[in-house]
């Protein structure tokens, strides 16, 4: 084992344990009751005191405790991945630095402290965008961070408002926070702040984009991190938006945003991406379901999707790495006989995204679906809940088409196989999380189960929606690829739900470019320009003057200028 491996493998067990020892701490706060609130006064200046707060309660251990048995895996994995990588220490320092980031807003209940979480995990994930060296990566981590600033600049102007409620511990206000005023405005800016994390319309763009960062981070990033900052941010919000108009409007951005992202990834072909918008449906799911008032269904499907979304990336990184850096699925097929314990993973990892029964997923996905058609929902939100669910099962079933059990494609290239054990026993360490994690945190979160009634057609909607969706996804890509692509056919309407919406497109060429071009405009005329010649240019020009005049009479001239202005006077008088 080289000295790389070692130092992953010591990582691995360090927060393997403390991972283990934060669920035991976890389940003792869960079932006590106890939750643990620490302030240390960093500072104090005059009559302002600088507190470090730290929340201890069950979710943020239990929480903590899946980032780092995750953490631990893909920390291991990247041992072997990123083995012949130059600056293998750089990225595991930045790995490192992404999880302490996240550790630090999980634990935070004030929004200060939140922050520097907050912007940690903006900062380190652009590094890990940009990683790979080149212009498309350099793209891809521009637009990731441009998004990530319009809620960093949100949760900014949320700090000022808090003045109102008279401190940033927002856990101690939430319950109190009424309707109407800046209230309003504060909820409308949390929102907005979870929406670019979590890159809900219309800022979903970025999400795909950041694919250009290793598949280690990757998995990482869509599991327990970056993208669930928003998520678990509406979660400690939770109290504050019941009964509120911004409910509503979370509602449907989150149900178009999982629709969306299952309509674009059945008309995708990079192997990461499909992963990558599956991610983003989920996190619809996620959000949708705290906006109809279950945050205990949200954070138990944020964990439960942890486990198999990370699985799914240490599978398909270990088949690009083996298909000599192919993304392309059109390149691979019939990998299954070549790498078994792999595939094995891969369709695990798949069926509990879909919601196969007794695996992770299931416990989760079916809760959320049957308890968001037995709530107060419209028709749209219905059909979209529906649809997603479907297309969700049909891009899986595409992607096991093209991927595992299609014909062969990669012609010479075929010394594939899974010989590298430690990305393998990364994953079948996952694996057992992927089979009982569902259950498992079923059991501890929910020891008294939801009542549910439901017709039989509302029960078996669910079920008859994904059996429909793997057939369609399955043999309608059979058909397409046996019978000439008879997608070229329908090339402008392919073209529209495969783009997710143009939405890249506008962020980049649209949003983007024309922003950027308003703020110069907007720096020349106001900052360069009105605003320096009435601001700072003006007040100095006014200071001076003031300053010299004051001088004046302070130097006592006064006597000077009466006798001077007397002296006109009288020659005045006397002419006239």
């Amino acid at each position: 084992m080289s000295w790389k491996i070692k130092i992953h493998f010591n990582s691995m067990l360090f927060l393997c344990l403390t991972s283990f020892s934060l669920l035991l701490l976890s389940i003792y706060s869960l079932n006590s009751g106890v939750v643990n609130i620490i302030e240390w006064e960093f500072m104090s200046l005059n009559s302002c005191s600088i507190v470090v707060s730290l929340i201890l309660d069950w979710m943020s251990f239990m929480f903590l405790s899946f980032v780092f048995f995750i953490s631990s895996m893909v920390l291991f994995y990247s041992g072997d991945y990123m083995l012949g990588d130059l600056n293998f220490n750089r990225f595991m320092y930045l790995v490192l630095c992404f999880v302490a980031s996240m550790g630090a807003l999980i634990v935070s209940p004030n929004l200060i402290s939140i922050l520097l979480g907050w912007d940690g995990l903006g900062l380190v994930s652009y590094a890990l965008v940009i990683y790979y060296s080149n212009e498309k990566s350099s793209n891809a981590g521009m637009l990731t961070v441009l998004s990530n600033r319009v809620g960093d600049v949100a949760i900014l102007l949320s700090i000022a408002l808090m003045f109102n409620i008279g401190g940033w511990n927002f856990v101690y206000y939430t319950e109190y926070i009424e309707n109407g005023g800046l209230y309003n405005l504060l909820k409308v800016l949390v929102v907005l702040a979870a929406m670019t994390k979590s890159a809900q319309i219309p800022f979903s763009a970025w999400l795909p984009a950041a694919m250009a960062a290793p598949t280690p981070v990757s998995s990482l990033v869509h599991s327990s991190t970056l993208v669930t900052a928003g998520v678990y941010l509406l979660i400690r919000f939770s109290n504050m938006l019941y009964d509120s108009k911004v409910q509503s409007f979370l509602l449907i951005i989150s149900c178009l945003t999982m629709f969306m992202a299952g309509l674009g990834a059945n008309f995708e072909y990079d192997l990461k991406k499909i992963i990558a918008l599956s991610t983003l449906s989920q996190l619809g799911v996620m959000i949708s379901i705290l906006s109809l008032g279950f945050a205990d269904l949200a954070f138990f499907h944020l964990l439960a999707h942890a486990l198999f979304k990370a699985l799914l990336f240490m599978c398909a990184g270990v088949i690009i790495h083996n298909s000599k850096e192919y993304q392309d699925i059109r390149c691979m097929g019939g990998l299954a006989e070549f790498m078994p314990l792999t595939s094995m993973c891969m369709n695990l990892a798949n069926l509990a995204l879909c919601g196969m029964p007794f695996l992770a997923g299931f416990y989760s996905k079916d809760m959320i679906l049957e308890v968001a058609f037995m709530s107060e929902i419209n028709f749209i939100s219905f059909m979209l809940y529906a649809l997603a669910t479907g297309l969700t099962v049909c891009y899986t079933f595409r992607l096991i088409y093209y991927s595992l059990s299609g014909n062969f494609n990669l012609s010479s290239l075929s010394l594939i196989s899974d010989s590298s054990v430690v990305m393998t026993n990364s994953m079948v360490g996952l694996s057992v999380g992927a089979i009982m994690g569902g259950c498992f945190l079923s059991w501890l979160i929910f020891p008294e189960p939801y009542m549910i009634c439901m017709s039989l057609e509302f029960k078996t909607l669910p079920l008859l929606v994904s059996i429909l969706g793997g057939f369609i996804g399955y043999m309608l890509n059979n058909m397409n690829v046996n019978f000439n692509l008879k997608s070229l056919g329908l090339y402008s309407g392919v073209v529209v739900m495969g783009s997710m919406w143009f939405m890249p497109f506008l962020s980049t060429f649209g949003l983007n470019l024309k922003g950027l071009k308003f703020g110069q405009m907007i720096s020349k005329i106001g900052d360069g320009g009105w605003s320096e010649f009435y601001g700072g240019q003006g007040s100095y020009k006014f200071i001076m003057n003031s300053s010299n005049n004051l001088q004046i009479f302070q130097d006592n001239s006064v006597k000077m200028i009466m006798k001077i202005f007397m002296i006109w006077f009288i020659i005045l008088f006397f002419i006239i």
